[in-house]
């Protein structure tokens, strides 16, 4: 990628630095209000998750694990679950101190490593046989993060909107975790210590932007209210901190990447492109899939080409 296009990249890309500071940590969901749908919570100690189940083991029956992103609640999937149907158990994770859970575990340093790690032990704890994974912008990196340093327990990843080094929008070509340190802390400070009122209100700004569909924005509103402004401060620094792309080669499992045009009308499809190609150039076989006339949360915005391409994921 030339210099010319890595600036541009970049200028665009410093409009998310502005999410940040007007409320980067709303909830990255886009459910009705909560309902009963029938699920149960899988029996598992940890202070950092606990885990949805929908659906029963039996034979023929797979395993999906589903993470939804930054303060979101395992809502957020309730299309894709409805969607799955029989023949799918799914797990959806439902990070503490995200959209009303207690914040228990995670009430100081990172967030997202911890519960990759969590995620790894329920599958072994729970003897799941390889499941597939499919996060969500921080869903993804931690689904990244468990199929790097875990590669014999999924069989498959799907990545929604997310890259590898999230810190590269955050600071010049050739941006390093050291160089943005002072831009992420900076940004940390900035949403750790907003009054709530404030916080709250740059959410929903930061909400706006991210789903097109103004009928989806209030459940994620809703998380967003219910969601710990010190835990989604942490988390989003610790992403901005975490560069996974020198881990991307350990990855075994079949993994594609689904994304949008950044939103910007410097940006095209094509640099959009670039872009993700460099992002993931250290993972071999890697799938990039861009879904048009879409915000971040595709499958919220585009459910029908979202499920098109999971189901052909799956079936490969």
């Amino acid at each position: 990628m030339n210099s010319q296009i890595l600036t541009g990249v970049i200028a665009a890309l410093g409009l998310m630095a502005n999410f940040a500071f007007v409320g980067a940590a709303s909830a990255q969901d886009g459910h009705a209000p909560h309902a009963d749908h029938g699920h149960h919570h899988a029996d598992f100690e940890s202070t950092r998750m606990h885990v949805r189940v929908d659906g029963e083991a039996g034979p023929g029956v797979r395993d999906i694990i589903l993470i939804p992103g930054l303060s979101s609640s395992p809502e957020v999937w309730q299309g894709t679950v409805d969607h799955l149907g029989s023949g799918w158990r799914v797990h959806r994770i439902h990070i503490q101190g995200f959209a009303g859970a207690p914040v228990a575990g995670n009430t100081e340093g990172p967030v997202a490593a911890p519960v990759a790690e969590e995620i790894a032990r329920y599958i072994a704890e729970n003897s799941l046989e390889k499941p597939v994974v499919v996060g969500h912008s921080m869903g993804g990196t931690i689904g990244m993060m468990l199929a790097a340093r875990h590669p014999d327990a999924v069989s498959k990843l799907m990545v929604v909107d997310m890259v590898p080094f999230m810190g590269a929008m955050f600071g010049a070509p050739g941006a390093t975790v050291e160089s943005v340190g002072p831009v992420a802390e900076q940004i940390y400070q900035g949403m750790a210590t907003s009054a709530p009122a404030e916080y709250q209100a740059r959410a929903a700004a930061s909400i706006t932007g991210m789903i097109n569909t103004e009928s989806k924005r209030a459940g994620p509103l809703e998380d967003s209210a219910t969601s710990d402004q010190q835990v989604s401060s942490r988390s989003f620094r610790e992403l901005i901190l975490t560069d996974l792309r020198s881990e991307l080669p350990r990855i075994t499992a079949p993994t594609e990447v689904l994304y949008v045009k950044f939103n910007d009308a410097r940006m095209t499809n094509e640099i959009t492109d670039m872009v993700y190609q460099a992002s993931f150039a250290t993972l071999p076989g890697v799938e990039l899939k861009r879904i048009d006339d879409s915000a971040h949360f595709i499958f919220l915005d585009q459910p029908e080409a979202f499920y098109a391409r999971l189901d052909a994921f799956l079936a490969e």
